[in-house]
């Protein structure tokens, strides 16, 4: 039966504090106002009959005079094949001016997918980006984030995946967005073509702190239930960091005390729930998460980017608009390389990275002064080709095309000799 309170105890930004007993952690609450408009809360801690609620739109316009109802349920998302090209509120309400959503009430924050159903992941992901394809494989049913600061292209390097995914489902779950980075989604979506097999759960800069928490568990409960049913699911998150934020925010309001640099102690555990979502189901779907996390003052040890690294299978470092080719690691890369891709490519690889390292060091000679050899010389030369050619995200060439114009960098720079790759492979791949 469902309980009525016709009295708030206490109002501190978005959470109240009502008497209640019998309810439950996460419980969905609805609150109706006297002017009669209603609006939703969820149950985040009770101390005794004392339980206090995360309101979704704000406390504004509530009195302590207005009735809260616990519904007997946890917060849901709705799921249905109407999902599809369309844009919702990190709470599920639609925000592109379209019907209610009808289909399947999903509840939110479940466990991860059971790892007896898990499979080992040996498929690519082809995003025809080479920093990713040829240096760095993206494996179906990775997590992995992109490390980068603010001002970055990096959510346009989320639509380029986007658009360029082989995947059935796209699934974007946007927090901390300004309406720039918002309408930037929408537009691309329509002009590639992805629109119809897109959703978008957006968290605005200037909605409730709660939504920006609630938008990747939407996105992800969606996901897993498109999955299910044998759907090959992308996942794009941004930015990860404006959601720690919006959970160290609701801490503080709550009185928890703080743990590294003010963010509750339970960080790691909040991220790793979401990220674990990732997964290759046998004889089903998969969910591949990327996520965009800014690091404040490009501080790596920053808690959020420092806890992600423990729990992602690797991460792409998005620096000064390129991808670092000496911070960026996929750890499942060596599941496909030579054995779905072609048998040149971990060699030429490991080559191609090789030869730009031993470039840089030549570029810092050349800035000191020193006198350059002429292998100092063809190193200059190779990366400022290998920067043009590959390094570039405006490049948008296949895994083939970019291993080939590996191989045709190397030519234009290097005697077959010098590159230190196995002659059978030389002889193979050596253009002319």
């Amino acid at each position: 039966m469902k309980q009525v309170h016709d009295r708030i105890n206490d109002m501190r930004g978005n959470l109240i504090t009502v008497t209640a007993e019998g309810v439950t952690l996460g419980e969905l609450a609805r609150i109706d106002k006297r002017d009669g408009q209603s609006t939703y809360a969820s149950l985040l801690r009770f101390d005794g009959d004392l339980a206090t609620l995360q309101v979704f739109g704000g406390s504004r316009g509530l009195s302590t005079g207005d009735k809260v109802t616990f519904l007997k349920h946890q917060i849901e998302a709705t799921y249905s094949h109407a999902l599809l090209g369309r844009r919702l509120s990190g709470t599920g309400v639609p925000i592109d001016g379209g019907p209610e959503i009808l289909g399947e009430k999903v509840a939110i924050g479940q466990p991860s997918f059971n790892p007896v159903k898990r499979i080992i992941p040996r498929e690519m992901v082809r995003t025809n980006i080479p920093m990713i394809d040829v240096f760095n494989c993206l494996v179906k049913s990775q997590k992995i984030p992109i490390f980068s600061v603010a001002g970055e292209p990096y959510n346009q390097l989320l639509m380029r995946i986007a658009n360029q995914t082989d995947a059935d489902v796209v699934v974007i779950g946007g927090m901390g967005l300004t309406f720039a980075d918002y309408q930037a989604f929408i537009d691309n979506a329509e002009e590639s073509g992805s629109l119809q097999k897109s959703v978008m759960f957006i968290h605005r800069a200037t909605d409730p702190a709660v939504e920006c928490m609630l938008a990747p568990d939407m996105a992800l409960a969606c996901a897993e239930k498109f999955a299910i049913e044998g759907k090959n699911v992308l996942v794009l998150l941004t930015d990860m960091t404006a959601f720690a934020d919006a959970i160290k925010e609701i801490s503080i309001t709550m009185d928890q005390i703080p743990s590294n640099r003010g963010y509750p102690g339970s960080l790691y555990s909040d991220l790793a729930s979401r990220y674990e979502k990732a997964v290759d189901i046998a004889d089903s779907g998969s969910i591949t998460i990327i996520s965009v996390t800014t690091m404040p003052g490009d501080d790596v040890t920053h808690p959020v980017p420092d806890n992600t690294g423990y729990i992602t299978e690797g991460q792409f470092y998005l620096h000064g608009g390129y991808i670092d080719p000496f911070g960026s690691l996929s750890r499942l890369k060596q599941q496909v390389i030579g054995k779905v891709t072609r048998e040149d490519h971990g060699d030429l690889a490991n080559c191609l990275i090789r030869l730009y390292a031993d470039s840089k060091k030549a570029r810092e000679r050349e800035s000191m002064g020193f006198r350059l050899s002429r292998w100092d010389e063809k190193l200059l030369g190779y990366s400022t080709l290998f920067e043009e050619k590959l390094m570039n995200l405006e490049v948008n060439i296949t895994l083939e095309e970019a291993l080939d114009t590996g191989w045709q960098l190397l030519s234009e720079c290097f005697q077959r000799h010098e590159t230190g790759i196995k002659q059978k492979l030389v002889d193979k791949y050596w253009p002319g």
